[in-house]
């Protein structure tokens, strides 16, 4: 089996993203705080706001942890607000620094569509995935048994805006809004979706995450 250690700290969806994990046919570790011994890839799952997310990691130590992690060229995958808090602040509530994994910022999801009315903020539901045009090719990614159109469950008001299209790894429009939906730079894979809740494209690349 794999080893895979995740983070817990206290605000992600922990439980399916490990039993999702162990599905895939990996060993999971569950780590509180960095004292403790980190062991294969590492996950950091995640749900709720950016500056909470920072504050706890920050709290137990995983920031060091995480960077010396990327560092090593080690395989990392953050999800939902593990994704964002990759990118080097976050407008939710305030400005927060982040882990600085990503160039970029993480802004409010456009309130008005192309079609210039209001639709729902949070976004929740299934979004397909595409890649983006100038951002990494799927197959050279744990996108490359992925289907352009292919559905993922996304639950988020936030989205990220990296600085350079090469670390977008996929987008998903939202009323015409294009919203980026996975980055990845170097070992350092981030889904804005949550893969533990996205049927058998999300085990497909959980799948892919193991195999690096």
């Amino acid at each position: 089996m794999i080893p895979v250690t995740v983070l817990d700290y206290g605000i992600g969806n922990l439980t399916s993203v490990a039993r999702a994990l162990q599905h895939c046919g990996a060993d999971v570790q569950v780590l509180t705080h960095a004292g403790e011994q980190a062991k294969g890839h590492l996950v950091l799952p995640g749900v709720g706001a950016f500056p909470d997310a920072m504050n706890e990691i920050r709290h137990r130590g995983f920031d060091d942890l995480i960077t010396s992690h990327v560092n090593a060229q080690r395989p990392f995958l953050g999800i939902c607000v593990g994704m964002q808090v990759m990118f080097s602040q976050g407008e939710e509530y305030r400005r927060t620094e982040g882990l600085g994994l990503i160039e970029g910022a993480v802004v409010p999801v456009p309130e008005i569509g192309v079609d210039g009315r209001r639709h729902r903020i949070p976004l929740v539901g299934w979004g397909m995935l595409s890649p983006s045009e100038k951002g990494r090719p799927w197959s050279k990614s744990i996108f490359r048994e992925v289907k352009t159109g292919s559905r993922a469950y996304f639950v988020h008001s936030y989205s990220a805006m990296p600085v350079h299209p090469g670390d977008v790894l996929a987008e998903a429009t939202y009323d015409g809004v294009v919203v980026c939906a996975a980055v990845q730079r170097g070992s350092a894979i981030g889904c804005q979706f949550h893969p533990e809740k996205s049927a058998e494209t999300g085990l497909t690349l959980l799948r892919q995450f193991l195999a690096l």
